[in-house]
């Protein structure tokens, strides 16, 4: 079998992609994860997602053969930005560049997409779609879980569409807009995820004491005259911290809940809480 330079039996390019294979293969990123393994971590589901595509580009099966090989390496990115990559990587199929050279994208792409991933959707989406329906909630409405899932699903299944069509588009260039600008979206969704955490401890962490010292005719109420002059809110605050803190100790969410509960019912029942 005869390989050409860039390791192709048919090095032939021809534009065969279409929006519609593009759709495919974003719904078949769904299942990104279902064949997670610690070996390969998400390639059993990258090659399953990148297969319509493959097929189409691909007309040599000794060439189909090579690229379903290269998929199947070790690979692991931020579920939800998947398409990113597999825009870039589809049209660089299409130009049938080098296998080394769409592994290094490949593994060039994993970092940055992974701490962009988790400051944009855990730090930031998260935090605003889960207090806005914990607010409905606790008000009695059932929307509350439904506008949840709607607002964090509307726009992470945008971004997987639209990325996947921008990437393709873009092919290699994108990577350089993604290069100069990941450093700024990574800060400011830190910053603003950081910012709704804050207003949830302060909204829905209750933690008072409603301990009055009498001294003669002064009375003195420990919550609202020394530890709300502090600071307002003080001890959901610190007590968020301690919790932050033993979940970094490695102690389970059973063990804080248990710790929790402990430290109401006992409070309680001696009046400091």
């Amino acid at each position: 079998m005869e390989y050409n330079n860039n390791g192709y039996v048919d090095s032939s390019q021809e534009k065969v992609i279409t929006k519609k294979d593009l759709n495919h293969m974003v719904w078949r990123s769904f299942l990104l994860q279902a064949s997670f393994n610690y070996e390969r971590m998400q390639a059993c589901g990258w090659l399953y997602s990148m297969i319509p595509a493959l097929k189409k580009i691909h007309k040599n099966k000794e060439d189909l053969s090579r690229s379903m090989k290269l998929h199947m390496e070790f690979f692991n990115v931020h579920p939800f930005l998947v398409t990113f990559v597999q825009g870039i990587v589809t049209a660089m199929e299409e130009n049938k560049e080098s296998q080394e050279a769409i592994r290094g994208i490949k593994i060039a792409l994993m970092g940055p997409l992974g701490g962009i991933g988790d400051a944009l959707f855990w730090f930031t989406l998260l935090p605003i779609a889960a207090s806005i329906g914990v607010s409905l909630s606790l008000e009695g409405s059932i929307a509350g879980p439904i506008i949840f899932l709607l607002i964090f699903n509307s726009v992470h299944i945008f971004l997987r569409f639209f990325l996947m069509h921008y990437s393709y588009k873009m092919g290699v260039e994108a990577i350089e807009k993604l290069q100069g600008d990941t450093e700024y979206v990574t800060k400011g969704s830190l910053i603003l995820g950081l910012t709704v955490v804050g207003g949830l401890i302060a909204s829905f962490v209750r933690l008072n004491i409603p301990y009055v010292i009498e001294m003669g005719s002064t009375i003195v109420n420990i919550q609202t005259d020394v530890i709300d002059k502090i600071m307002p809110n003080m001890l959901p605050l610190l007590y968020t911290l301690l919790m932050f803190y033993l979940l970094k100790k490695k102690k389970t969410p059973i063990t804080l809940i248990m710790l929790t509960l402990a430290i109401g019912i006992i409070g309680s029942l001696i009046g400091i809480l």
